[in-house]
C-alpha cells in the first residue's frame, strides 16, 4: 500500500497544502495525472471540490470529485488513479463514506495498489477507527469503524501541553490517555507541518515538526521528523 497521511492542509503562514506540495507531487509521481477528490468532510462539496480543483491544477493534476461523478462515487473510486481525502469534520466524512459504500471499494483499491492521500480527518479515517478524531458529533455514522488501512491510530492537529496554561480541559496527551483506557491501539500525535508516508512495510515521518508516539501502558516517546516507525505496521 502506498499512503501519504497529512496532519493540516494549512500550515500557518502558508496557503492551502502549501507546505506539502512538494511531497504530494513527488508521492504520486509521473505517472498519476488526475485525482479523485473525496470532499465529504465538508458541507459545501461544490465549494471545497473547486478549491481543491484549483490547488491541483497548480501542481499539474487534474482533479474530479466523487460527489458529482456520472457514473456515481463507487465507479469513481474503482477507476481512479488516486484518490485524496480532504479535512473537515471527521464524523461528517464517515458518515458519507457509509452511505455511499465507499469503505470497501476504497480499501479494496489502496489495497491493489492505489495511491493514497488523506488530510486532518482524511487521515484519520484511514486507521482501524474514527475514535481519536478532534471533532463534534455533528451527525451519527451508523459506527465509529474507519478504512483500516493503517494498524495505528492518529491524532492529528496534535498539541503539546502549554507549560503555564490556565485551561482547565482536558489535553490532548489526557484524551489520548482516556483512549488507552478503553482501547488497544497505538496512536501518532501528528503536529500540524508533519505527515507520515506509507509505502508498502516502510513507515516514516515526514515533515518539520515531528509527532509524539502513544502505546497503552507506556509513556508517550517523541519523535523526530525523518524516524523510521516501521514497527507500527
Amino acid at each position: 500500500m502506498r499512503l501519504l497521511l497529512i496532519s493540516s492542509s494549512t500550515l500557518y503562514g502558508s496557503g492551502y497544502l502549501d507546505y506539502c506540495a512538494a511531497a504530494i507531487t513527488t508521492f504520486l509521481g509521473p505517472a498519476i495525472t488526475r485525482v479523485f477528490f473525496v470532499p465529504y468532510a465538508v458541507r459545501d462539496r461544490d465549494a471545497y471540490a473547486a478549491r481543491v480543483r484549483e490547488r491541483f491544477a497548480r501542481l499539474g493534476l487534474a482533479l474530479d470529485s466523487v460527489h458529482d461523478a456520472v457514473k456515481g462515487p463507487v465507479h469513481a473510486v474503482e477507476n481512479a488513479q488516486a484518490i485524496f481525502v480532504g479535512g473537515g469534520n471527521t464524523f461528517r466524512l464517515i458518515d458519507a463514506l457509509w452511505k455511499e459504500h465507499l469503505i470497501e471499494p476504497i480499501r479494496t483499491r489502496v489495497g491493489s495498489g492505489m495511491p493514497y492521500i488523506g488530510s486532518s480527518a482524511g487521515s484519520n479515517v484511514a486507521c482501524p477507527t474514527m475514535k481519536t478524531s478532534n471533532d463534534m458529533p455533528i451527525v451519527e455514522p451508523p459506527t465509529f469503524d474507519a478504512l483500516g488501512l493503517v494498524p495505528f491510530q492518529i491524532n492529528p492537529h496534535y498539541v503539546d501541553p502549554a507549560p503555564g496554561s490556565t485551561h482547565m480541559g482536558e489535553t490532548r496527551e489526557e484524551r489520548i490517555r482516556e483512549f488507552h483506557e478503553e482501547n488497544d491501539a497505538p496512536v501518532i500525535g501528528l503536529r500540524e507541518g508533519a505527515w507520515l508516508e506509507i509505502g508498502g512495510r516502510s513507515l516514516s515521518l515526514r515533515g518539520t515538526t515531528g509527532a509524539k508516539l502513544f502505546q497503552r501502558g507506556q509513556s508517550p516517546a517523541e519523535l523526530a521528523a525523518g524516524a523510521s516507525i516501521d514497527f507500527l505496521l
